[in-house]
């Protein structure tokens, strides 16, 4: 029987939550399908992207995704394994780009509760820290919040990246 299951990985900024996933997905059969969400807006992100690209070998499927991570996730084939990378990224292009959040995570949610195969989606947990001090940063806290909750509510399998570690939480 096909694996068709979702499994979220969050955890605080250079927890080891993408080379955990990639670890996951290279544990299954290849082709790998990585759907990047990242944009290079300046070197220091330039440099995080080849990071990122170098750590993955062959058998990796880089697919660029900023704004229609729906639609990738809609054309891939079934039983593929895919990793997203990250969640937070994309529900940052779409803050940048004035979309309507609330409908846009509707759609990814929709997409997600619905596995065509093994995906690991990778998120940021942002609400630990301290209470931003503006507006919009505070807005970005509260929807990825919101975003998480709801990908994790449907998620088969969620994992909290801490140093390095997966804790198993679902």
């Amino acid at each position: 029987m096909p694996d068709r299951s979702l499994t979220f990985i969050i955890g605080g900024a250079r927890s080891g939550k993408s080379a955990h996933a990639e670890t996951l997905a290279t544990a299954l059969p290849p082709p790998w399908a990585y759907i990047a969400t990242a944009e290079a807006y300046d070197d220091e992100m330039r440099e995080r992207i080849a990071q990122h690209r170098s750590r993955r070998g062959e058998g990796w499927a880089t697919i660029d995704a900023p704004l229609d991570l729906v639609g990738a996730l809609e054309l891939l084939p079934d039983n593929q394994p895919v990793l997203v990378d990250c969640l937070t990224l994309w529900l940052t292009n779409h803050m940048l780009s004035d979309h309507d959040l609330e409908a846009e995570c509707r759609r990814l949610a929709d997409v997600l509760s619905r596995p065509r195969g093994p995906w690991f989606v990778v998120s940021n947990e942002v609400g630990q820290g301290i209470v931003p001090d503006n507006a919009l940063a505070r807005r970005f806290r509260d929807a990825a919040g919101r975003l998480n909750q709801q990908v994790a509510a449907i998620a088969d399998t969620v994992l909290l990246m801490v140093a390095g570690l997966p804790l198993k939480v679902k």
